[in-house]
């Protein structure tokens, strides 16, 4: 293990390549060292914004005895192959969302990570926020009763302003449109509300723009005990505040349909003793810092781990049903 950590980015497929490799550049204990992707002109991009060499063999940057880690970045499609071959080389890893296609899939992956004694890390950021670490001290205390009903909405117009690449709507890559990409905030934040046993997965997919994958999606989900969850997302929206509404039966929580005057989004409890606002902590470090923390410790992100596991479940659940047509 070197001082400071080793870090590739391996593809700059994903629109947050940019954003782990300079995470890298900028962390105290991480150093950006190189670029991967079979597409050279799309690495050699990147690679050169970040100030670093490009590489089209992943196995020999693989091979490297001074390379501690990789930020994977790649095609949906290619996660498995991807992390499997880097994982094997003994290098950690910290992953865009979705892990892996399948849960069987996950599971192989996070197997492999723990036999070759490595740090598995999925980038599930808005779990780090202070809005998420004051939502669930509300939920811990039991401060809502019996939960009803939660709604998580997250959107924008990456389609209709046409700013996403033109890749992000090849399924053989992306492997869905919106939901199996943006739509997995709002689904771990849900799974973090309602949990992640469910009774019944309704999904309803568009594609307003005719590109061949949803890019507009609402899933509805039930508990076993009848509360429901509602998941929206999609790249038709113009203006669409983040918003998460939380319902039980001794109160709710609202965040995002509010702000400061400095623009963040403002969380309002309401319970039988009348509304107020309520304080938010600060900010975890972000993943990727964790991640660099787990690698330094050797201690796996547990709970991320069953996060991006379970998010997995439910996204490949709900496009298996949206292809078949009918709710499962």
């Amino acid at each position: 293990m070197t001082t400071p950590l080793r870090i590739a980015v391996l593809s700059a497929w994903h629109v947050h390549a940019e954003e782990y490799g300079r995470a890298a550049v900028d962390h105290d204990d991480t150093e950006l060292v190189a670029v991967w992707d079979d597409d050279a002109e799309r690495g050699r991009e990147l690679a050169d914004r970040l100030g670093v060499e490009a590489t089209t063999d992943l196995d020999a940057l693989l091979a490297r005895d001074d390379l501690d880690g990789v930020t994977v970045t790649a095609a949906t499609s290619d996660h498995v192959e991807v992390m499997a071959k880097a994982i094997g080389a003994g290098k950690h890893v910290f992953t865009e969302k979705l892990l892996a296609p399948t849960v069987e899939e996950c599971d192989r992956l996070i197997a492999a990570a723990r036999a070759a004694d490595v740090r598995l890390t999925v980038s599930l950021p808005r779990l780090t926020h202070g809005y998420t670490l004051a939502l669930r001290d509300i939920l811990d205390a039991g401060t809502l009763g019996r939960l009803t009903y939660a709604r998580v909405r997250l959107a924008h117009d990456g389609s209709t302003a046409d700013w996403l690449p033109a890749r992000f709507y090849d399924a053989s890559e992306a492997l869905g449109g919106a939901f199996f990409d943006l739509g997995a905030h709002p689904v771990y934040l849900t799974q973090l509300i309602l949990g992640d046993e469910l009774a019944s997965v309704r999904p309803t997919y568009t594609d307003q723009t005719g590109r061949g994958v949803e890019d507009n999606a609402s899933v509805t989900v039930t508990t076993p005990d009848g509360a429901i969850g509602v998941i929206e997302t999609g790249f038709v929206t113009p203006a669409s505040p983040f918003t998460i509404e939380v319902h039980g039966t001794e109160g709710s929580v609202l965040y995002g349909f509010e702000t400061d005057d400095d623009g963040r989004g403002v969380m309002r409890l309401t319970t039988r003793e009348g509304s107020s606002r309520v304080d938010l902590p600060a900010d975890q470090p972000i993943l990727f810092a964790q991640w660099a923390g787990s690698i330094r410790s050797g201690v796996d992100l547990e709970e991320n781990l069953a996060r991006a596991r379970s998010l997995t479940a439910l996204v490949d659940v709900a496009s298996h049903a949206a292809l078949a047509g009918a709710p499962l």
